[in-house]
């Protein structure tokens, strides 16, 4: 094992928070190899996209640290990054499969919500997702946008709520304007 992983977790962790990603690093080199045979026998992957789940893996997990979603380091880091791999395997396959059907109204909606999100911004839409979908403070937000502080996140996470509240607004506007002219025609 290299010499980073010789390294008290603690400090592993402090150094990862002040963009050192040796420790990443390194345990992609020493653990390819394994992770590849062990995603082949758990999952029946090939090498090169066994290799691209670990960098993601990692990638992930690195943002966990670096945002503080992750305060103490795992007793036991390969396991954990393991595990972390089998919910994104778990996921993908529920997820092509359709396990998690939704009613067709909610499926309808939450694609309607998703192509409407999509009209927004890439910065609103970034901001957002990193407030909602990635439960990160306004501060961590302020910081990733390159925004002065935690008072201008918060504002300008409202004027993003404000724009896709305009946009579905129009949306619906123009759905019934269709519902109506289609019944007209009929």
């Amino acid at each position: 094992m290299s010499a980073v992983a010789n390294q008290p977790l603690a400090a592993i962790l402090t150094q990862m928070r002040v963009g050192d990603q040796s420790f990443l690093i390194n345990f992609y080199q020493d653990n390819r190899d394994h992770f590849a045979r062990w995603a082949r026998r758990q999952h029946q992957l090939e090498t090169g996209p066994a290799h691209e789940l670990l960098r993601t893996v990692l990638v992930d997990f690195y943002d966990q640290v670096a945002d503080g979603r992750l305060t103490k380091m795992p007793a036991d880091v390969r396991n954990h990054l393991y595990g972390m791999a089998q919910e994104r395997v778990e996921a993908a396959s529920r997820a092509s499969t359709g396990t998690q059907e939704l009613p067709a109204v909610e499926a309808s909606r939450r694609q309607r919500m998703l192509r409407l999100f999509r009209l927004l911004g890439s910065d609103s839409q970034l901001l957002l997702m990193y407030f909602y979908f990635k439960a990160l403070s306004f501060d961590k937000v302020a910081g990733k946008m390159g925004y002065a502080n935690a008072n201008v996140a918060r504002l300008q996470k409202a004027t993003c709520l404000r724009k896709l509240y305009e946009i579905m607004t129009r949306d619906q506007g123009a759905a019934a304007d269709a519902a109506g002219a289609s019944s007209l025609a009929n």
